[in-house]
């Protein structure tokens, strides 16, 4: 899920859509319904604005296709997050005008009401759409936080034998650097399994998204949450974007800009948007570390581990969970059943 920059979409491209329903779909389900879940339809003019919404201007050189195959992905995305809302609704976990509006506020504190106003204009978004969207995020965190984290607990013996089975990494022989990071590609990785199976598609998508990204986290919004969500590094998503200790000289090695960058951050700040080797990310210090080992009775060992364990055992059971989900939705996928039905036909 997107807080600000939800996934969204209008009735723009309704018709062309429709063409490529066959007649049994058109017969089965009103025209405009994309989608089935459970007793809930999901419109191609929902589709339409959040594909506007996320996408607000399409990438040179796009085709019919690839578009395609961006709203069969997002459509994909309001399935699940349909699925868990019914959830949420059923276990009377829906968030309340209270929550909405506070976290609606937050979003709105770093700017003036002029660039929020042009942000949203950019996003082709209403603050009623922000504030709809917010609710469907806030309620499925909360059945998140019930159902997943709440369950979670990262015992004294999990700490101590992650750290015996890891001791030497945390022996620094030279000062170190520990980062986290959400990195975005602009072509998308068939290895990188983020929660919400959001990737970027070419270099202008992923400027777009790492812009949404950095917009979020100057609101408040968590590092690791989002880097589960959304991040395409296949090697570090599941982990929040940790990417361990740094050694301090290995950034000798790296551009001036990305030296100054990290060196210059304190504990705990976020990096501006950086150019990397696969793409664009986002870096976050979480400490700085002088040489020498570290032993398990130091409290920020105990954090780090706690932190590395409970991410790792959070980002399985959602994907768990979100599995659970599905098997148990009555889900009736119209779009996607009418581009197979109409495959190798011509669309004249």
């Amino acid at each position: 899920m997107n807080s600000f920059i939800m996934k969204q979409i209008a009735f723009g491209g309704c018709a062309l859509l429709l063409l490529l329903l066959p007649a049994a779909c058109r017969k089965s389900s009103s025209v405009n319904v994309a989608a089935m879940v459970n007793n809930r339809v999901i419109t191609y003019a929902e589709l339409e604005k959040n594909y506007q919404t996320q996408f607000t201007a399409p990438a040179e050189g796009s085709t019919e296709d690839q578009v395609m195959i961006q709203k069969v992905e997002l459509l994909r995305n309001l399935i699940d997050n349909e699925i868990m809302l019914q959830r949420a609704e059923k276990m009377g976990l829906m968030a309340v005008d209270a929550d909405v509006e506070a976290k609606f506020n937050e979003l709105k504190a770093p700017y003036t009401k002029e660039e929020f106003d042009r942000q949203l204009h950019n996003r082709k978004m209403t603050a009623d759409d922000l504030k709809a969207q917010l609710r469907r995020d806030l309620s499925i965190q909360k059945l998140f936080n019930k159902e997943i984290t709440s369950h979670i607990a990262i015992t004294d013996a999990d700490v101590s034998n992650f750290y015996n089975a890891n001791r030497s990494s945390f022996n620094l022989a030279e000062p170190q650097v520990h980062l986290a990071q959400i990195v975005v590609t602009p072509t998308p990785d068939p290895n990188v399994h983020n929660l919400k199976n959001d990737k970027a598609r070419n270099p202008e998508e992923a400027q777009r998204k790492i812009q949404a990204i950095e917009a979020r986290l100057k609101a408040g919004e968590d590092f690791a949450m989002l880097a589960q969500n959304y991040s395409e590094d296949p090697n570090t998503t599941q982990n929040g974007g940790d990417l361990g200790f740094v050694p301090q000289s290995a950034f000798d090695k790296t551009s001036p800009e990305l030296r100054r960058a990290v060196l210059g951050l304190k504990p705990g700040e976020i990096s501006p948007v950086l150019p990397a080797a696969d793409g664009i990310r986002i870096l976050k210090v979480i400490s700085k570390e002088p040489s020498g080992q570290r032993e398990l009775t130091d409290p920020r060992v105990q954090q780090t581990i706690r932190e590395t364990l409970l991410n790792r055992k959070d980002q399985l059971l959602k994907a768990a969970y979100y599995e659970i989900a599905r098997n148990d939705a009555k889900v009736v996928n119209y779009l996607a059943r009418g581009i197979v039905a109409n495959a190798g036909k011509s669309s004249k």
